[in-house]
């Protein structure tokens, strides 16, 4: 969605242990993660003829051992892209980032996505807000998520791509995340912001950023608010959905100004268990924000099915469980950014597993494009 970046390559590094007690495929619990360090990418840095920024989705792809990272940019500055890219980090150190290429996501009549000034919405055309990015554990295609745009009647989709980013379907989604002129369905800029595979790659969880109208308010300072988060199969159909609890916004505004939490990104551990990232952003009386991100365990067996409840303000049900495992105001960072993607990572020499979260600059001065990385314990 939103948010503050400022430039350069820098690399922080230390040892944190945090408590955990999560597992993720077919591995054993996770007792702690260590901080292996900091890199950032520069400010409006130019790559191949773009302007690198907004980096709201990561995902790495074993096959090739590259990662994925796409832009949020609404092909305004550049048509919408992701880029492929090498982490350099052992166990010992996060050494550096190295762009390889870039790739532009095609529309199904194989044009790239206009920005709305162009787009020419009586024909079909979509204007991207592509949030998140997962590569298909089968054959290495993509499958992406983007907001739509609710102030011009553009739902909110989830699409297949093939390696390079050309169109190959679009997945159905539940009609209840459509939106409307009516407050009814999604908000604008608050849909389609988290997608992970399950861990056994034959279905996909899709995570809302904030509450549907019908589920209630978004949270504030005093109260927390609730998303659904579903699992559908690779033709769309549900598998289940369940109702997320977001925590209540971590700190207050500056009077007149903007404070909102909601979910930035998911990552499935199990079969029943799904890393949830929480992103608050609180703006100070000058307009810059100070962003609290957490990682929580959402726990969905014993949760209600809510696929069949329309709305859940009022309605009687019970929310999955969560457990908070990572709050990265405590990790002795120097600044926590806009994180809004994350993705296990490869072994590393050791046998450990890693993990690696991406915040999205918004291509704006005020902020960094942050990437962490870390070992699991």
């Amino acid at each position: 969605m939103h948010r503050i970046f400022r430039t350069a390559l820098v690399l922080a590094s230390s040892t944190i242990l945090l408590s955990a007690c999560a597992s993720f495929p077919h591995d054993a619990p996770i007792t702690g993660l260590r901080l292996i360090g900091e890199q950032r990418i520069a400010l409006k840095y130019a790559f191949e003829g773009t302007t690198v920024g907004g980096l709201s989705g990561i995902d790495y792809d074993a096959a090739s051992n590259t990662w994925v990272m796409e832009s949020d940019d609404r092909s305004e500055i550049n048509p919408a892209r992701f880029y492929r890219a090498a982490l350099n980090y052992d166990s010992k150190a996060f050494s550096g980032v190295t762009l390889s290429s870039v790739h532009f996501f095609t529309q199904p009549d194989g044009s790239r996505y206009p920005n709305l000034a162009h787009a020419k919405l009586d024909r079909g055309d979509q204007v991207p807000d592509i949030e998140t990015i997962r590569v298909d554990p089968q054959d290495g295609s993509l499958w992406y998520g983007s907001e739509g745009n609710r102030k011009v009647g553009l739902h909110p989709f989830v699409r297949h791509a093939d390696r390079d980013g050309k169109f190959l379907a679009t997945l159905p989604t539940p009609a209840m995340f459509n939106v409307s002129k009516e407050e009814i369905g999604s908000r604008n800029n608050m849909t389609f912001e988290a997608l992970s595979f399950a861990s056994d790659g034959k279905s996909l969880w899709l995570g809302m950023e904030a509450a549907l109208y019908q589920d209630g308010p978004l949270a504030t300072p005093d109260n927390g608010s609730v998303v659904r988060i579903t699992r559908l199969d690779r033709a769309g159909k549900v598998l289940g959905q369940y109702a997320y609890p977001i925590e209540p916004v971590a700190s207050r505004p500056a009077p007149g100004r903007e404070a909102d939490n909601g979910v930035s990104e998911i990552l499935a551990v199990n079969g029943h268990q799904v890393l949830v990232v929480e992103r608050a952003g609180v703006a100070n009386a000058n307009g810059l924000y100070t962003n609290h991100v957490r990682i929580y365990e959402m726990e969905t067996d014993g949760a209600t099915d809510i696929r069949d409840i329309p709305a859940l303000a009022g309605a009687a049900y019970v929310p999955a469980r969560k457990r908070l495992l990572l709050d990265l105001e405590k990790t002795g960072l120097p600044r926590v950014d806009n994180i809004e993607g994350i993705s296990w990572g490869p072994r590393l020499e050791n046998g450990r597993r890693s993990l690696v979260v991406i915040s999205d600059d918004n291509f704006n001065p005020q902020q960094v494009t942050q990437i962490l990385a870390f070992e699991v314990l």
